[in-house]
């Protein structure tokens, strides 16, 4: 090991036991290189949050010019800033009514912390209802209504006032009633396996909100800024959100989060009590400058309209007897494997070979696919054709 990766070890806490280690020494368009000078092909873009590859120049100048004029300079909510005013606005002239409002945090966890306290301000009610195998994050909110038992139970008492559902089963609609504040769902389901809403699910969970009036949240925080082609996922599925959480690929790799809503609902949160949520680094002049690129790029280019064609060749060139199926949409993808056992010493491989892949938080059988939206048709064929020959060789031994 080098120095980096022992000091690494030594300095640095560990979310698992099984942390690579990985010596980065540059990232550069769909490429990490390592300290040793070798490139590898990402198709995991940071979980899914470097949307435009690695240092896109314009991210790079775009946080150069914002430095220079000024950092933190205050409290989140007080200051009129060019940047995050703009990022705000961007959002609300492209997302359907009734979302014009956006409150910008540190992270897609923390957006999912204040969106609950929102619904929960806004109708007056307590009851939550989550869904099984969910994933909202890990701050003890987020955690709370995260739908995996096994990751909840060491961590305990958490939130109370929580159901579960199953995603996709109708039948259980019907355990959303007029003591619920708020259902919260991701559009796409991550650490169970990319799940898509199956039919008219969300259009007509939404629907069952509307009748007995709690709100309906989603967590775009994974499929948001063009991963499924669409600016957001909920927007091929006939449903709008009452509030809309965001994070990950929204600053292209720089750390943020969202949500947003109604004027109406969201200025609920200023009064009684005031302060209802405020945090001191949200809506940084940094991260929000970067935003804006990413928003420009997205509505500017061609890239959304790419997606489908690049789904469409992972598909085609992901056929392997080891391959039991692939879930999600766009370049969110989840390629099923015997067992997690198997998933592991693929992404090994791979990472030999000069790929990088990842695997689903909670399903660790399903390798993950979520390159960056630059990803070429050429880089796909590269890569598939790595992930295949990775296969075969862990098959044989």
């Amino acid at each position: 090991m080098g120095q980096l990766q022992n000091e690494f070890f030594e300095y640095q806490a560990k979310t698992t036991f099984y942390a690579s280690g990985f010596e980065v020494e540059k990232a550069i368009g769909n490429y990490i290189y390592g300290k040793d000078g070798t490139a590898y092909l990402d198709f995991v873009a940071g979980v899914s949050a470097n949307t435009l590859g690695h240092s896109h120049p314009k991210i790079v100048q775009a946080i150069k010019e914002q430095a220079e004029k000024y950092l933190h300079v205050m409290v989140y909510g007080e200051y009129a800033l060019e940047k995050p005013v703009q990022i705000c606005k961007i959002l609300a002239e492209n997302l359907p009514s009734p979302l014009h409002r956006t409150y910008l945090v540190n992270s897609g966890t923390e957006a999912i912390e204040a969106s609950l306290k929102l619904a929960k301000r806004y109708t007056g009610r307590q009851e939550i209802i989550s869904f099984i195998d969910a994933y909202h994050g890990n701050t003890q909110g987020s955690l709370s209504v995260a739908g995996r038992e096994t990751n909840k139970i060491p961590f305990q008492p958490l939130l109370p006032g929580i159901s579960f559902i199953n995603f996709n089963k109708e039948e259980d609609l019907k355990k959303i009633t007029e003591k619920t504040a708020c259902v919260i769902v991701e559009t796409i389901q991550g650490a169970a396996g990319f799940i898509t809403p199956e039919k008219d699910y969300l259009f007509k969970l939404k629907k069952r909100c509307e009748q007995v009036g709690a709100l309906l949240i989603l967590d775009e925080i994974q499929p948001g800024f063009g991963r499924t082609g669409k600016l957001f996922a909920f927007q091929w599925y006939n449903v709008v959100p009452d509030i809309l959480v965001m994070g990950k690929g929204m600053a292209g790799g720089v750390p943020i989060g969202a949500f947003m809503a109604s004027a109406e609902m969201m200025d609920s949160l200023a009064d009684h009590p005031k302060l209802g949520h405020v945090t001191t680094f949200g809506g940084n002049p940094l991260p929000a400058a970067a935003a804006c690129v990413v928003m420009e790029e997205l509505l500017t280019t061609d890239l959304m309209e790419q997606v489908h064609e690049k789904e469409k060749l992972f598909r085609e060139k992901l056929q392997h007897q080891e391959i039991i199926s692939i879930n999600g949409r766009g370049l969110m993808l989840a390629v099923q494997l015997k067992s997690p056992e198997f998933t592991l010493a693929v992404a090994k491989k791979c990472m030999e070979k000069g790929l990088i892949v990842f695997w689903q938080f909670y399903k660790n059988e399903y390798m993950r696919i979520s390159p960056p939206l630059t990803i070429t048709k050429e880089e796909i064929i590269k890569g598939c054709s790595i992930i295949l020959d990775s296969i075969e060789e862990v098959a044989k031994q």
